[in-house]
C-alpha cells in the first residue's frame, strides 16, 4: 500500500496540519448526543459606514430568521439556534434590540465580539464591565451566576486572541485571558482560526488555558477537560468547532474544513461527516459530541446561504444521518454549550437541559 502524501495547503504547517489532516482520515466516531451550536460574527458595520445599510442587514435576520427555519427541529423539536456575537467597539443599540426580540423569541442568543488594537489591559477590563452591563441593563441580555455576577461568552475580532496574531496587531493585551475570566467570561469561542496564523496548537479540543500574562497566546496549549476533574483555578474554557482536512476524492483537492459557513463555504450535508471527524469532545465523555459552527452573518453572500435553502438542506442532512445512525442531535447556544461542557464534566450521563442556569 503506497504511503499517503499528505498535501500543503497555504496557511497551515506544522503540527496543527498534520493534527488535521489525520483527523481528516479517521471514522465517524459512534456517539450518543450531538450538540450543534452556531456562533455568529455578526458585524452589521462590515465594510460599510452607512446606516442604513447596517439597519438593513439586520432587518434581514430580524425578519428572516423564522422563516428560514419553520418546520425544523432538533430531537427534542427545538428549532435552530443562532448565537450572535455582537461587535460592542461598533454598539448602537438600534442594532442589538433586533437580535435581542430574536433571542427572546427562542432563536437563539446575544453574547460579545470584540475588535481592538494596540490595547491595555485596564482599558479592556473597563470596556468589558460598561460592554456587559449595557448589554444587560438595556436589554436584558447576558445572564448572572448563582452570586449575581453577569458571565458572557466571547470571540475575538481578527482571531488574534490574547495577542496571538503574528504581528502583534489587533490585540496588544498579553493578559487578555486574565481579564476575560475576570470580567465574567464563562468559554471563548474564537477558535478555529486556521487559515490564518493565529491558530493554536490544540485544535478539535474543549480545554481550559491557563494565562501566562507576560506572554501572547497562552491559549496556544491547556488542560484538555476530563470527565470528574476539577477545573484549574483561573483558568479560562476555551470551546473549539472542527478543524480537519477534508478527504479528496476524484472530484475534489483536500481542503481546511474548519466549520465556517459562509458564501463560498456554504453549508451542506456533505459536510457534516467531516465535522463529527473531528471528534470535540471532553475525555471520558466521547459519546457526547459538540460541534461549534461559526460564519460573519451579516455579509450579504453569507446571510443568503444562512437564510436560504443551503442552510435548510444541512439541517434536512442532519436529520436523515441522526435516524440513520441512532443518535440524538440538540441546537443550542453558545452558553448552552458551555453549560452542557459542565455538565459533562461532572460526569452527567445524559445532557440535563432542564437545569441548564445563568
Amino acid at each position: 500500500m503506497p504511503a499517503i502524501q499528505m498535501p500543503k495547503i497555504k496557511g497551515m504547517h506544522g503540527a496543527t496540519f498534520a493534527h488535521a489532516f489525520w483527523a481528516g482520515l479517521r471514522p465517524v466516531p459512534r456517539f450518543r448526543h450531538l450538540f450543534i451550536c452556531v456562533a455568529d460574527h455578526f458585524e452589521p458595520g462590515w465594510k460599510t459606514n452607512s446606516e442604513s445599510l447596517k439597519r438593513e442587514r439586520v432587518a434581514r435576520w430580524a425578519s428572516g430568521y423564522a422563516r428560514s427555519v419553520e418546520g425544523v427541529v432538533d430531537s427534542r423539536g427545538r428549532p435552530p439556534q443562532h448565537t450572535f456575537f455582537y461587535p460592542m467597539e461598533c454598539y448602537q443599540p438600534q442594532l442589538v434590540e433586533p437580535l435581542n426580540c430574536l433571542a427572546r423569541a427562542g432563536y437563539g442568543d446575544v453574547e460579545i465580539h470584540l475588535h481592538h488594537d494596540n490595547d491595555t489591559s485596564d482599558n479592556l477590563r473597563a470596556f468589558l464591565l460598561n460592554a456587559t452591563e449595557t448589554l444587560n441593563r438595556d436589554h436584558g441580555l447576558l445572564s448572572r451566576d448563582s452570586i449575581g455576577d453577569l458571565r458572557y461568552g466571547f470571540i475575538h475580532g481578527n482571531w488574534a486572541l490574547d495577542n496571538s496574531h503574528p504581528d502583534g496587531c489587533w490585540c496588544g493585551v498579553n493578559d487578555e485571558l486574565t481579564v476575560l475570566r475576570e470580567t465574567g467570561c464563562y468559554a471563548d469561542f474564537t477558535m478555529p482560526a486556521a487559515p490564518h496564523p493565529a491558530q493554536t496548537r490544540m485544535i478539535n479540543s474543549i480545554y481550559d488555558a491557563l494565562d501566562d500574562p507576560d506572554t501572547a497566546k497562552s491559549h496556544d496549549v491547556g488542560v484538555p477537560v476530563c470527565i470528574n476533574r476539577d477545573r484549574p483555578t483561573d483558568s479560562l474554557l476555551m470551546i473549539q468547532g472542527p478543524l480537519v482536512i477534508s478527504r479528496p476524492n476524484w472530484r475534489r483537492k483536500p481542503k481546511v474544513e474548519n466549520g465556517n459557513l459562509s458564501g463560498s463555504q456554504p453549508p451542506s450535508a456533505f459536510r457534516i461527516n467531516d465535522w463529527l471527524r473531528a471528534g470535540v469532545c471532553i475525555e471520558g465523555r466521547s459519546d457526547w459530541l459538540f460541534v461549534k459552527l461559526h460564519t460573519h452573518g451579516a455579509q450579504e453572500a453569507n446571510s443568503a446561504v444562512l437564510l436560504g435553502d443551503a442552510m435548510r438542506n444541512m439541517h434536512r442532512g442532519l436529520k436523515e444521518s441522526s435516524e440513520r445512525h441512532g443518535f440524538a442531535y440538540h441546537y443550542v447556544t453558545a452558553r448552552e454549550t458551555a453549560q452542557l461542557v459542565t455538565q459533562a464534566r461532572l460526569g452527567v450521563i445524559d445532557p440535563d437541559f432542564g437545569s441548564l442556569t445563568w
